[in-house]
């Protein structure tokens, strides 16, 4: 039996399916927590239509653009670092998860450039948001505060997220460096690229949500 295998698990297969069972579970937990999210934000844009439009009107297309496909080059990264390990390729798994850590980054990076322009124009929720210069007069500021509240919060979250997922790949990626993972053991990068696809999956629900309505 592999070094790699619990002493509760009669082989690695067991073990695998054991933790891909384990990370979805935790993934449908995820869901619902997102999805509550998701369906008060639906309720609210069909309550306040023009104010969510002028909400996200102020928010920045081509950053969020670029964002977008940052998150997607580093799902194709983190695919291609577990093939990699699949195929016994432990520099190359190195090089594709320390691409996708740069990714990570760089989405996060630009994401506090949006916030920081945020609390520039006040248009954070709270008793110093200001609504500013509008394309639509007859919209209700606290309408657009509240769209600027699931903004927040849903892109809040969404990084927070991203965070774990950075931490849960920079620990792959000192394990694939230390040769760790190979074609008979890389269920940790395994489960590691699940949740990262979790993630991403939902900046993609989130992007035209957040920025492209109207």
């Amino acid at each position: 039996m592999s070094d790699h295998v619990a002493h509760h698990f009669d082989s690695a297969e067991q073990q695998f399916d054991a933790a891909r069972l384990g990370m979805w579970l935790f993934l449908a937990t995820e869901i619902m927590f997102f999805g509550g999210m998701f369906a008060g934000y639906t309720v609210y844009r069909f309550l306040y239509p023009a104010a969510f439009v002028e909400g996200s009107s102020h928010l920045h297309l081509v950053l969020g653009t670029v964002n977008t496909a940052v998150l997607l080059l580093s799902s194709l990264t983190l695919a291609l670092a577990v093939r990699s390990a699949q195929v016994n390729q432990p520099q190359g798994t190195v090089r594709l998860l320390l691409a996708t850590l740069l990714f990570g980054v760089v989405f996060l990076g630009i994401k506090a450039y949006e916030y920081s322009e945020k609390f520039a124009a006040h248009h954070v929720p709270g008793k110093y948001f200001v609504l500013g210069e509008t394309h639509n007069p007859d919209v209700v500021p606290g309408h657009v505060e509240l769209f600027y509240s699931f903004y927040f919060a849903m892109t809040g979250c969404h990084a927070l997220h991203m965070i774990i997922g950075i931490v849960m790949v920079s620990i792959v990626a000192v394990k694939a460096w230390q040769g760790s993972y190979s074609a008979e053991y890389y269920t940790p990068l395994e489960m590691t690229g699940l949740y990262w696809h979790f993630v991403d999956i939902v900046w993609v629900f989130l992007f035209p949500l957040l920025y492209l309505i109207g």
